[in-house]
């Protein structure tokens, strides 16, 4: 990673633009401009995977194949495989600040059925989707067939498949492969649309000096192509189904802790196998990106672990996990990568000296400063081998959280940073962070835009209203461009 500098976090999904939602298509293009315009290094997006139940990116049917909702329509057009009134009349939501994932869902499918059956057309584009699917045949198939066969059961998990097809046995694969062809072409097809577009695009950012930092969750959903795949990573039982579930105890963000229901590892199988599939997932992810955040570390050293019928993540244990061996596994394999580590939550000394033996930079939170005595998340504790943020897509934005602050917290904040008169405290956050001692900085865009908490992107634990946000184009004025780039210069974080 490049020393001193600074980027913004911004999910695609958020960009503004005509589908609804958030594409590969000309804001993103536009977006990447701005981060050249104000000498920014790295634009910091959440994971790409496709999305299930509740709309998280945190929680997908695979751990590599992309997001069909991120697929541009302009683009395809261009490309021939879509005419503009196949989709110029469609409604893809009323409020434009406001992501409607309900209604993209019945939507967006009509129009990419369009394109995926006009690949016939063209001879170089079989040719294109022929290489592609021998390419990307490590998860490509599988995906394709998950899908396919989640839509024949009504888009139920696995788990309440029949038994034959529940369990994957070859003559049952065989025969949905036979009776859902059209329906596995689709899936096919449709990821080389999203790696295509995602990697023009990246191609693009990095021809202009910026860099992707992309983020990889720790876990995959039950509801995955893994799980069904490979039970054997799991703690599962004999119908293949979890044991337990993935969370984190109480914490500020819930004074019941996190349910999240992903299942838990088997860890003593992953290193039986030398850790193989680890090794393979951090290299797909960098196939897509320059840089890889890898989200809960502290669930590398040790983890929350809760029974499957659990109500809540009060009651758990703490797991070990597979320390620093697994990271040793992957230097061995991949070589020295820029791996940004999200150390956050219950962080103890097993979790810090995890941190420390891998050699990753660790993330400081400017939110997690205040209000309280003085801690590690205050700048002048931090380390140069850090990522300092004003916050993260889990935050409240930071007007929201100023707000919930007493006026007497809020003194404390505002005399901390030295804060201005004529200053926000937006701004005064940002250069709280960009004069921080961290060789990199990242602010959220809802704070560089001084958004207020009806952009806040994520409350943990809760399911529905979360990452709907999107930025309006006309919110990116001149003012606020000129400001990033003052502010960028004058802590000498400007791309080299």
């Amino acid at each position: 990673m490049t020393k001193r500098s600074s980027g913004v976090l911004m999910h695609i999904t958020s960009l503004p633009g005509e589908f609804g939602i958030g594409t590969f298509g000309k804001s993103a293009y536009d977006f990447v401009d701005f981060l050249e315009e104000t000498k920014q290094t790295y634009w910091q997006i959440l994971p790409l995977t496709t999305t299930s139940y509740g709309d998280s990116p945190y929680q997908s049917f695979s751990a590599v194949a992309g997001n069909l909702n991120l697929i541009d329509f302009t683009l395809l057009k261009e490309e021939g495989l879509l005419e503009e009134s196949d989709y110029s009349n469609v409604n893809f939501g009323e409020n434009p600040e406001k992501i409607d994932y309900a209604l993209l869902f019945e939507v967006r499918r009509p129009i990419l059925e369009k394109a995926v059956a006009n690949t016939a057309k063209y001879s170089n584009v079989l040719a294109e989707i022929e290489k592609f699917e021998k390419d990307n045949s490590s998860w490509l198939a599988d995906y394709a067939e998950y899908m396919a066969i989640k839509e024949s059961f009504g888009y139920q998990s696995f788990i309440h498949w029949d038994e034959d097809i529940k369990k994957g046995e070859k003559a049952a694969r065989e025969k949905y492969r036979t009776e859902l062809q059209d329906s596995i072409r689709y899936y096919t097809v449709t990821q080389y649309f999203f790696f295509k577009q995602w990697l023009a695009l990246k191609e693009y950012a990095n021809g202009k000096g910026v860099k992707i930092i992309g983020d990889m969750p720790i876990y995959v959903s039950a509801d995955s192509v893994e799980m069904w795949t490979m039970p054997e990573l799991f703690k599962v039982d004999e119908n293949n189904e979890p044991l337990y579930v993935a969370g984190c105890p109480a914490d500020d963000f819930s004074p019941t802790g996190q349910l999240w229901g992903n299942p838990i590892y088997d860890w003593a199988k992953h290193k039986e196998q030398g850790f193989s599939w680890w090794i393979y997932r951090v290299q797909e992810s960098f196939k897509i990106y320059d840089v890889l955040r890898i989200d809960h570390f502290k669930g590398f050293s040790d983890f929350w672990q809760i029974d499957k019928d659990a109500e809540n993540a009060v009651n758990g244990t703490w797991e070990a996990g597979p320390g620093i061996e697994l990271f040793q596994k992957i230097k061995e394999q991949l070589g020295d990568l820029p791996i940004i580590a999200e150390n956050l939550g219950f962080i103890d000394a097993k979790a810090e000296k995890l941190l420390d033996d891998s050699g990753y930079p660790g993330m400081k939170i400017l939110q997690f400063a205040f209000p309280g005595d003085d801690n590690l998340d205050r700048p002048h504790h931090y380390t140069q081998n850090s990522v300092a943020y004003t916050g993260t897509h889990d935050n409240d934005v930071v007007n929201g959280w100023y707000e919930k602050l007493s006026e007497s917290e809020q003194e404390l904040v505002s005399e901390y940073l030295n804060r201005r008169d004529d200053e926000t405290i937006t701004e005064a956050m940002i250069r709280g962070i960009y004069s921080s001692v961290s060789d990199y900085a990242i602010v959220t865009m809802q704070d560089l835009l001084d958004k207020d908490a009806t952009s806040r992107m994520n409350v943990p634990s809760t399911v529905g209203g979360n990452w709907e946000w999107r930025m309006l184009a006309e919110d990116l004025t001149e003012e606020r461009k000129e400001f990033l780039r003052n502010i960028t210069v004058r802590y000498s974080r400007e791309r080299a």
